[in-house]
């Protein structure tokens, strides 16, 4: 394979994994605190293509822009479905909580699917019809790479804001809190945290930054009501690939998924990529399940509860 090839294609990867990675943390963000798994997450990540596709349509407002609005409205969507939905199953068996999420999902698609049918929607920004060259580049022997203007500003903005979130739980009074309360509940209970504000607050942040990504995608990818069931695919292969709970594990594992995927559907087609990833998956699954990134004393009690 041509060696420049190999640097566009890799370049490419990248610039979509970062996309992904933006997605993921919500969903890994949820479980980490919340210990939900959310089958639903997809459908946000839909949600927030198509809220911007129709400020886009009906208003001219520029995707990249239109974040400033999808961050509200898709708050109080998370906000709304933790108190219908997801608040009454905490405590609750795993399986419960599946079936509310899995339930939910099939709600959120079929009601996308009765309003606005089963059509394919795309929209077009006349400053990036053109791909950007750069180059050259005698370290990696290459004389130019041309990079979509779509994907290097979603990749941008994606790193950009899971930077930012990453600071927020890591530096910042409330990102303790969220912290202290994934590490230990009980704990969190006895130094007098509000629990079902530190949930509620999650939820929707989680919700927030993948309707962010679903937003950023939008000029990259269509749209349709059933585009969030390969998405949260993706994103389950992200997370548990990183490790569960882990936002810097879901960063980098977002960059190797989007790398596997532009690689695999150059060299298997596009109907053919989900393969490579889900084999990356059962792989993971099999020689490392708490992921690449996971902790070692999660893995120290698993090999205790497999023993006893």
């Amino acid at each position: 394979m041509d060696h420049t090839l190999i640097v566009q294609l890799l370049i490419s990867g990248i610039l979509l994994g970062g996309i992904y990675a933006l997605g993921s943390i919500g969903l890994t963000l949820i479980f980490g605190v919340m210990k939900v798994v959310n089958f639903a997450h997809g459908e946000f990540f839909m949600l927030g293509m198509y809220l911007t596709y129709w400020l886009f349509h009906y208003f001219q407002i520029d995707p990249y822009l239109s974040t400033l609005i999808l961050v509200p409205a898709v708050f109080l969507i998370g906000l709304v479905t933790y108190y219908v939905f997801i608040r009454p199953t905490i405590g609750s068996s795993v399986l419960a909580q599946i079936f509310i999420t899995v339930g939910l999902s099939t709600i959120i698609q079929n009601t996308v699917l009765l309003f606005w049918s089963a059509d394919f929607r795309s929209i077009s920004l006349s400053y990036a019809t053109d791909a950007m060259v750069f180059g050259p580049f005698p370290a990696l022997g290459v004389d130019e790479v041309m990079v979509n203007p779509s994907r290097l500003i979603a990749f941008s903005l994606a790193i950009c804001l899971s930077a930012a979130f990453y600071l927020f739980l890591r530096f910042s009074y409330t990102g303790k809190i969220i912290r202290a309360t994934s590490q230990d509940r009980s704990a969190a209970l006895l130094m007098g945290i509000n629990i079902d504000k530190i949930y509620k607050l999650t939820f929707a942040m989680g919700i927030v930054l993948t309707g962010l990504a679903g937003g950023l995608i939008l000029p990259i990818y269509s749209v349709h009501p059933f585009v969030g069931f390969d998405l949260v695919l993706i994103m389950f292969v992200v997370v548990v690939l990183g490790g569960m709970g882990s936002v810097v594990g879901a960063v980098i594992s977002g960059l190797i998924i989007g790398v596997v995927e532009v690689f695999s559907s150059y060299w298997l087609g596009q109907e053919n990529k989900q393969v490579i990833y889900f084999l990356v998956f059962i792989a993971v699954l099999v020689l490392r399940p708490s992921g690449l990134f996971g902790l070692k004393e999660e893995e120290e009690v698993e090999r205790i509860e497999a023993i006893e």
